[in-house]
């Protein structure tokens, strides 16, 4: 990452921290719209004015970079969490809400990892695009903010890492579907594995059921 790019990606922290701010978080999900498995939510808690890691939009960064930062931002943070909300969940409350959940879980987490460190939970949370309803902590919504602050930016890394290294053992669990390739997207090779299979314990039924008209009977047998 060049400098100025990394300029560029502490606007909003720089600018919060001539405001006063000493404690931010940032705030950001991975995983809304594949067919199977959970959406994951990244939570990071930072001194306003830094250090922070060369953390950028976790979709600009190939996987091996995503595995070195993963662990530098869990080492660099005041406070970071990971919250899931699994294929169920969304079923049962639509992916929109399901997201808002994990997106709490992972705030509360953060706060909770802060605390046993012996720091203090965020005056501020920055957040990718949405505001997330019954979260105490004041929040920022930044649309593509994930490519805007470094804050969201290493959430956004927590979040993809953590999910894709669970789609790969969900891979293993149900072999067939190509979960370690795809991260249960939408791709030719995970339709015709379904078309083959049928669902498997961790595809999300209301997407195939609005995308598809098709309920669990209507597709492949296990």
């Amino acid at each position: 990452m060049t400098e100025e790019r990394f300029f560029e990606l502490t606007a909003y922290e720089r600018e919060l921290a001539g405001k006063g701010l000493k404690i931010i978080a940032g705030l950001d999900e991975a995983g809304r719209g594949p067919l199977a498995g959970p959406v994951a939510a990244g939570c990071v808690i930072f001194p306003a004015a830094g250090p922070f890691p060369k953390a950028d939009d976790s979709k600009k960064l190939s996987p091996k970079r995503r595995d070195a930062l993963f662990d530098e931002i869990k080492e660099m943070a005041l406070g970071w969490g990971v919250g899931l909300a699994d294929n169920a969940e969304i079923d049962r409350l639509n992916i929109l809400n399901a997201t808002y959940l994990a997106m709490r879980r992972a705030a509360a987490a953060a706060i909770a990892c802060a605390a046993e460190r012996g720091n203090t939970a965020p005056e501020l949370i920055l957040v990718d695009h949405v505001h997330v309803p019954e979260l105490a902590i004041p929040q920022l919504s930044i649309t593509h903010g994930d490519a805007l602050s470094v804050t969201i930016g290493a959430a956004s890394i927590l979040a993809k890492v953590t999910r894709d290294r669970l789609m790969e053992t969900y891979d293993a669990a149900y072999p067939g579907y190509g979960f370690a390739g795809h991260k249960g997207y939408g791709t030719a090779a995970h339709y015709r594995a379904l078309n083959e299979l049928g669902p498997s314990p961790i595809h999300r039924m209301s997407f195939l059921k609005k995308m598809h008209g098709r309920d669990a009977g209507d597709w492949g047998s296990r």
